[in-house]
């Protein structure tokens, strides 16, 4: 038998709930798939738990340091089971809570299972309570979201490997944690265990950490991590696993030569896959890139008349809050009868080392890709009276300015609080005002924000 409703939203995480009681709210009948979790990644293996363990780590970390601070305390230890537990009841938490508020939306049915297209306007799903049903409708959205990518290494399937979601159910801290990756969740998870108590090596095929970001923030973030105690290999491919859970042998590469690193946990932190691969898309003839990623215009729809696709599932930026805004461009423009676009739009993220890296704009590398012109502020966070004062002055600030509007172009902060100081930055890119205003306004002293006067003042010769 099958079911017409009026939309079908594939994966409830944070755009794809969202949308679906909107669209429900509206008066469409809609139904919601969610083959797991609800919540989807952000809440139940992304940002929720890994940001609660790292406020553990940051316990930790400044609890060894307290005598810096004029503070005595005792032997310090790590009771992993209650950090586990306090990860997971938050989760639980926040997945309740947002099952019940879909529970609570008039007109919207959720099916707990598979997904997978069956034509250009027809779903069928296998339910996990067992069965299938199939429906039809004239609107369909995918936020089925991304997985962690598994490792293409010779012996990777002979020892225990984690992820970023299996290594948050650990039970005790590793001996000797290893992550191959060093981008934003292999750096995040490095210095979180790290500062648990475990030794931790960071392998990169890279020349810098984070190979997004400028050299100059890539190298001040390995700084800050080697200064924790973290050793990273950079230039380094891994060639070959052996061993068995609890003694994992790597054979590396580094610069032309092989080093054998032993250790006790293995975290694989090279990427995600994108899950359009159990979708069974090609009933439907929409298009993807060549790494599987739905490909959609500036107002997200496919290439398929009434398919759009929102999220992570995208080629776009894969990060929580621009999930949640695919959400509220398709609610105006489905709803309201807009024509919102995702052009232009600024893409702020954090990332959660200590000290954190905010980011929004360009960066200066993409500026000269760009052949933009532009002036660079800089200053160090040890010039930062705040952070001086907290004893945190690692890191540094950089903000690219346009040299003939004097608008701000992108900022890079990698400092105490960097996130909140970035978003300050942003706020003053949406209102469109010029550098000077920030230079020249008056905030409260102490405060973070009172580092923006002497940034501002902090130019080098101009670039571009």
């Amino acid at each position: 038998m099958t079911t017409n409703v009026d939309a079908i939203v594939i994966g409830a995480g944070q755009g794809g709930g969202p949308l679906a009681s909107a669209l429900a709210s509206a008066g469409r009948k809609t139904v919601l798939i969610e083959r797991e979790h609800v919540g989807g990644t952000c809440v139940n293996e992304g940002c929720t738990p890994s940001k609660t363990m790292i406020a553990s780590g940051r316990v930790a970390y400044l609890a060894r340091r307290s005598e810096d601070y004029g503070v005595r305390t005792g032997d310090i230890s790590i009771d992993m089971p209650t950090v586990r537990r306090r990860k997971r009841e938050i989760v639980d938490s926040f997945r309740s809570g947002s099952k019940r508020s879909l529970a609570e939306t008039d007109g919207l049915s959720l099916l707990m299972g598979e997904a997978r297209f069956t034509g250009s306007r027809e779903v069928t799903v296998t339910l996990n309570e067992g069965g299938t049903q199939t429906l039809t409708a004239g609107t369909i959205v995918i936020n089925a979201g991304e997985r962690p990518s598994t490792l293409e290494i010779d012996g990777a399937d002979s020892v225990p490997i984690l992820n970023s979601t299996t290594i948050m159910e650990l039970g005790e801290v590793p001996g000797h944690l290893m992550v191959i990756g060093g981008g934003y969740i292999g750096l995040e998870f490095a210095q979180l265990f790290r500062r648990l108590g475990a030794d931790v090596t960071v392998i990169h095929r890279s020349g810098q950490l984070v190979s997004r970001e400028d050299p100059d923030i890539a190298s001040e973030m390995q700084k800050i991590l080697e200064q924790d105690g973290i050793r990273v290999l950079l230039n380094a491919t891994t060639t070959s696993i052996q061993g068995s859970a609890g003694a994992i042998r790597l054979a590396v590469e580094v610069d032309g030569e092989t080093e054998t690193i032993e250790g006790s946990h293995l975290l694989a932190a090279a990427g995600r896959t994108p899950n359009s691969d159990s979708l069974d898309l090609a009933a439907t003839a929409v298009e993807m890139d060549e790494r599987g990623y739905i490909l959609v215009d500036d107002r997200l729809r496919t290439n398929v008349d009434g398919i759009h696709a929102i999220g992570d599932i995208t080629p776009g930026p894969k990060f929580t809050h621009i999930s949640y805004d695919d959400y509220r461009i398709l609610q105006s423009n489905l709803i309201d009868g807009k024509q919102r676009s995702i052009a232009d739009r600024l893409v702020p993220y954090t990332i959660f080392t200590d000290p954190q890296l905010g980011r929004v704009g360009l960066s200066e590398k993409e500026a000269q890709r760009e052949d933009r012109a532009y002036r660079i502020a800089r200053m160090p966070m040890s010039s930062v009276a705040r952070a001086l004062e907290t004893d945190e002055p690692r890191g540094l600030m950089k903000v690219l300015v346009d040299p003939g509007t004097d608008q701000i172009l992108g900022a890079a902060i990698l400092g105490l609080e960097g996130g909140e100081v970035m978003s300050m930055i942003q706020i003053a890119m949406m209102g469109k005002l010029p550098f000077t205003a920030l230079r020249d306004g008056v905030f409260a002293h102490p405060l973070l924000a009172e580092s923006l006067n002497n940034l501002f003042f902090a130019f080098e010769d101009e670039q571009g």
